[in-house]
């Protein structure tokens, strides 16, 4: 039996009141993986490299900084 035949008899038997979680959770594994576009991607590389820039305060303060640049 393949896991779709098995996921469907499952499906079955799962109470109404449950279904709503099952749904949710279907839906989110349908959607496709994203990948990131290039600029994502350099990013990631920059910080795993060791650079970019550590921020700590606050979100108000974080863009306060930005604002100013």
């Amino acid at each position: 039996m393949s896991y779709k035949e098995l996921a469907k008899n499952l499906i079955d038997q799962i109470p109404e009141s449950r279904m709503y979680y099952v749904v949710t959770y279907l839906q989110g594994a349908a959607v496709p993986d994203e990948t990131p576009n290039a600029e994502t991607i350099a990013s990631i590389e920059e910080l795993e490299s060791g650079g970019g820039t550590l921020f700590i305060g606050s979100t108000e303060a974080l863009f306060d900084e930005l604002m100013e640049g």
